[in-house]
């Protein structure tokens, strides 16, 4: 290859949903919030036709409970669907065998609608980390081949500074363990500086986001580009009682530009087909009856 893997992935969840706003958004009001995750991810869609790429969609449980045919059609336009959990509890918020009967029980809801293997799983707000790598194991009963949640940085909410930093195969005390797909960092002196991803990739400047994809490149190594629908959405309602983190609603409105701008820069393939060129997963096995 002339350049390394280089992945893209969308964590698809509605605006209410996102963890910042957990603490007044009870999930028993959730439909109570007007929809506009179908929506959105219909435009990234229509970005990746334009754009040549294809994407990993991670795609929350309720999300495909609700809105199945949002799901069919990922999976009709040539795009791979993997699980993001069903109710974007983080993991340390559910026991092993809670998050057992959510991993499985997403897995098969998506492939039913997608009729194709799921092989990948991200946790809710990429919590897998020190405390939670007793999730990789559980990832492995429930039959996939790969998780793309580790953030191998010092963060506030979540972080696995001591994580890996490339793809690779994660186990735990000695088990086989499954192939991980880290989110991308770039090494500024003994930092790792979180890049491409979320509001890291909204909220620097433009080209501070084209440097780090060169970083990669320049040392050939992998890189995953992630993004939210509701981060390409200006128009989305308030949710609570102000308009809570400002991390949230700032540079909406320049989130497409700066994804357009990416995703021009080189060939963008969802997260199982690089991982698969790393020799790191196999080859599918056959779709679901």
């Amino acid at each position: 290859m002339t350049e390394p893997p280089l992945a893209l992935s969308v964590d698809v969840e509605d605006y209410y949903q996102v963890q910042a706003f957990a603490r007044f958004v009870p999930r028993d009001t959730w439909p109570t919030y007007p929809p506009r995750v179908s929506e959105n991810t219909r435009r990234l869609l229509d970005l990746f036709d334009a754009t040549g790429a294809t994407a990993t969609f991670f795609v929350l449980g309720w999300v495909a409970k609700n809105d199945p045919d949002l799901v069919r059609e990922i999976a009709a336009r040539g795009h791979e669907v993997a699980s993001h959990g069903m109710d974007h509890r983080l993991l340390t918020e559910l026991t092993p065998a809670e998050f057992l009967d959510q991993a499985r029980d997403s897995r098969a809801i998506l492939e039913d609608l997608a009729q194709a293997p799921v092989l990948g799983f991200r946790a809710p707000s990429y919590s897998v980390g020190k405390g939670t790598l007793w999730a990789i194991d559980v990832l492995a009963r429930a039959g996939y081949a790969y998780d793309s949640s580790v953030f191998p940085i010092r963060g506030r909410r979540y972080g696995y500074p001591g994580g890996p930093t490339r793809p690779g195969r994660l186990a735990v005390n000695g088990s086989a363990g499954i192939a991980e797909f880290p989110l991308s960092t770039v090494r500024l002196g003994p930092v790792r500086l979180p890049v491409l991803a979320g509001a890291y990739l909204r909220l620097l400047p433009r080209w501070v986001s084209a440097r780090a994809l060169d970083y990669h490149r320049e040392r050939r190594i992998p890189v995953i580009v992630n993004v939210h629908p509701w981060e390409i959405d200006p128009g989305q309602p308030t949710v609570g009682p102000s308009r809570g983190p400002w991390t949230h609603y700032a540079r909406l409105s320049k989130m497409e530009g700066v994804l357009r701008s990416l995703l021009l820069r080189g060939s963008f393939r969802g997260a199982a087909a690089r991982l698969r060129e790393l020799g790191l997963i196999g080859n599918p096995g056959p779709s679901p009856a």
